[in-house]
């Protein structure tokens, strides 16, 4: 009994040794490389009242940059197109920066506001939309002053950005893209339109040919209480509504944010919202469901406010959602006081996109 039992003792370790060195010999399990993120197309808006901030960041961005919007050209009383004094001051430098940093296009904006000779505004003018629109005649008279607008400041493309628009006016609206595209492609320039998130697309005949961009940003803002300007679920419905629009579509996110007191809202930019929060030392916090940041403060008047804003994380957050929708076309609002940061992380999202 006793020798069989070494007998098997041994056998059972040689079993052992021998099973210990087939398995480590085996080779190792490979584990797939995660999936390469799509580069994003990218663009963004440079606004006349804040030119030179946004030309600092444009630079920055270089040509990770497809196109830049130069916003804008507006109305008079007259329902002629019209640029202001900081638009025009501030339009050889948009041009010479862009050309130094390699950014493909630079893109006239127009926008439905109209701006009185006395400073008083009407901004996104419906009723300015009927009047453009509304007959054969007035649409052949707008094309007619938009392509010579472009043409004597030689700009590659317009986009036109009409806000507000009236349910009696989309089939004028949708009749004037189809003619204003056929025109500029004639002349081998652009057409890109924005839409409000609340354009009912579904039901739209929207022309195949120019690019579609619909805003999604201010979900909180002027017209509401605290919130950031757009959240994951926000972004994902309208990267299924947009799937409507023919042809080439992009969806805008906004940068910076808002500050809300009492009934009192005003805009601030990244830069300016970390300002306010290092001098008042608050406490600050980010959103799951939207990556946005967001603190309180109480000034030197003892009100109290409630910032929300968007960093580079919020920004490429939101990018990311949009990409796992199948929009790889991105549009920035706005340039001008972004950080150091949020500029990297752009240029990371768009680095291998052209």
């Amino acid at each position: 009994m006793a020798q069989s039992a070494w007998i098997t003792l041994v056998l059972v370790i040689v079993a052992v040794l021998v099973g210990f060195s087939i398995w480590e010999k085996r080779p190792a399990v490979q584990t797939a490389p995660p999936p390469a993120k799509i580069p994003v197309d990218l663009t963004a808006w440079v606004v006349d009242w804040q030119w030179e901030p946004g030309l600092t960041d444009a630079g920055e961005l270089g040509k990770a940059l497809h196109r830049l919007q130069a916003f804008a050209a507006y109305f008079d009383e007259s329902d002629r197109l019209y640029f202001t004094k900081a638009f025009e001051e501030g339009l050889p430098r948009i041009r010479e920066t862009a050309e130094a940093a390699d950014i493909g296009e630079v893109d006239l904006t127009l926008v439905n506001d109209i701006v009185r000779q006395d400073g008083s505004e009407s901004p996104k003018d419906p009723e300015l939309v009927s009047r453009l629109v509304s007959t054969k005649e007035g649409r052949e008279k707008h094309i007619a002053e938009i392509e010579a607008l472009l043409d004597q400041y030689a700009f590659q493309g317009v986009e036109i950005d009409y806000e507000r628009i009236q349910d009696k006016d989309w089939g004028h609206m949708t009749a004037f893209y189809r003619e204003l595209y056929e025109r500029l492609q004639a002349k081998g320039k652009s057409l890109r339109i924005v839409l409000e998130s609340r354009a009912p697309v579904e039901t739209l005949t929207l022309p195949e040919g120019p690019e579609y961009v619909m805003m999604a940003y201010n979900l909180y803002g002027t017209h509401s209480g605290p919130g950031p300007k757009a959240d994951k679920d926000f972004l994902k419905k309208l990267a299924k509504r947009i799937k409507a629009v023919p042809g080439d579509k992009a969806i805008a996110i906004a940068a910076g944010g808002f500050d809300w007191h009492g009934d009192q809202v005003a805009a601030v930019t990244e830069q300016q919202a970390v300002r306010i929060r290092y001098t008042n030392g608050s406490e600050l916090k980010r959103d799951a469901a939207s990556g946005s940041l967001h603190y309180q403060y109480t000034d030197d008047q003892n009100a109290r406010h409630t910032v929300w804003y968007a960093d580079g994380t919020t920004l490429t957050s939101w990018i990311d959602t949009l990409r796992q929708a199948g929009i790889t076309h991105v549009a920035v609002w706005r340039l001008g006081e972004l950080g150091g940061s949020t500029l990297d992380k752009l240029v990371q999202a768009a680095e291998t996109a052209k």
